[in-house]
């Protein structure tokens, strides 16, 4: 069963403005069903053939004659000498929007590849697994969905057969091991997968926590700089979401390290060894995975609709913490996440120290994205709203 991906129209608006787009996004979020869909006029060719992939390597203009426009790409990585005879492509081409779709699921040698050979012709878009609209469309968004929702995740194959799902752990098994030789193997920095697994295990335990690099190395037993490799091998392989401290002036008594935020709340689940949605939903990390959902649906919105919006989190050094903190046309969005259908005015202390350190004037909005299906009023100037639209500002 196809789910409708709400991107849909932004891609094909941002055809219609550049030369070329570049998708780019973790395996299995459903990059090539939508593009298939989108762009249905294109030719479509795959460098995970391996074939293909040294043909447009070693050959490229012979690949380029063989595939003619419109054209899409998929898993253009695996030939990085293709890149610096597109832009001549595309010269060749001048005056066709959407000529070329490219997609990548290796985010950092990507973009290396796209700034040095087609900055100015291509538009990036990355792209995750389904959002909650998306999911809620097909799915409702009842209040029993919550625990199913985030124990499964977000990529589409373990939606797309209601009546038949796939086996969830079977699945996360082997996109595990497909990852781990497809993907880890292809970036610098990781001598032992065995070890690198750990490693992403451990950071999975962290989600919602403020990244120590130091106790995250020690814990696996490699040293820090190894720990900071690997977490650059987690956030450009597209696992791994890296949310920066919000500081405005006033710097010195404030958090400075990042957020961890994995890009699938399944992904972490089964990660971190949960077997049922029910046993994830009454554990000691439900709240933590419920906060990674919030802020990983904003991420979604930020990059699908409104690329220069800013989203940070907020953490005095007194621990006062607001989850989500937008900038928008210089005022601030501050938004708490709480994994509770009533939620109280406890549970906008960190709001309200947020206010008093900038002061009243500087947040023009706050509210605490739960589990409640209805808005309601949790403090003065705070209100409570559902996770599964949390994100719509």
């Amino acid at each position: 069963m196809w789910i409708s991906r709400e991107i849909a129209d932004d891609l094909v608006r941002v055809a219609g403005q550049f030369p070329c787009v570049v998708l780019t996004g973790p395996r299995q979020v459903g990059k090539t069903s939508l593009l298939e869909r989108v762009f249905a006029t294109h030719r479509y060719v795959s460098l995970d053939v391996a074939s293909l992939a040294e043909m447009a390597e070693s050959r490229p203009a012979e690949f380029l004659d063989r595939h003619p426009p419109p054209l899409v790409i998929d898993e253009v990585q695996y030939a990085p000498g293709l890149f610096r005879h597109l832009k001549t492509w595309i010269e060749t081409h001048r005056g066709r929007n959407g000529v070329l779709v490219l997609t990548g699921s290796q985010g950092f040698p990507l973009m290396e590849r796209v700034s040095d050979s087609l900055a100015g012709r291509a538009a990036v878009i990355p792209f995750l697994g389904l959002s909650a609209s998306e999911w809620a469309a097909e799915y409702g968004d009842g209040r029993v969905g919550w625990p199913e929702f985030l124990w499964r995740g977000t990529y589409p194959a373990l939606w797309a057969s209601p009546a038949d799902p796939p086996d969830r752990d079977r699945w996360y098994q082997g996109y595990l091991a497909t990852y781990l030789e497809r993907d880890v193997r292809n970036l610098r920095g990781v001598g032992s997968l065995r070890d690198f697994e750990r490693f992403l295990r451990a950071c999975a335990l962290r989600c919602g926590r403020v990244l120590n690099m130091a106790d995250l190395g020690r814990d696996v037993g490699v040293s820090a700089t190894t720990a900071r490799e690997w977490m650059g091998v987690l956030v450009a392989s597209g696992q791994v979401l890296l949310l920066e401290p919000y500081h405005r002036s006033l710097g010195k008594r404030l958090v400075k390290s990042p957020k961890l935020y994995m890009t699938d709340t399944g992904l972490a689940s089964w990660l971190m060894g949960y077997s049922t949605a029910e046993t994830l939903w009454s554990g000691p990390h439900a709240g933590a995975l419920f906060e990674n959902h919030v802020v990983a649906q904003w991420i979604r919105y930020r990059d699908w609709h409104r690329p220069s919006l800013g989203l940070w989190f907020w953490q005095d050094r007194s621990g006062n913490e607001v989850d989500l903190v937008l900038e928008i046309g210089g005022r601030l969005v501050a938004i708490e996440c709480k994994r509770t259908e009533r939620p109280d005015a406890r549970d906008a202390r960190g709001i309200a120290k947020l206010r008093g350190f900038y002061g009243p004037e500087a947040v023009a909005a706050a509210f605490v994205a739960c589990t409640a299906l209805e808005p309601h009023e949790v403090a003065d100037g705070v209100t409570a709203r559902s996770g599964w639209t949390a994100w719509e500002p």
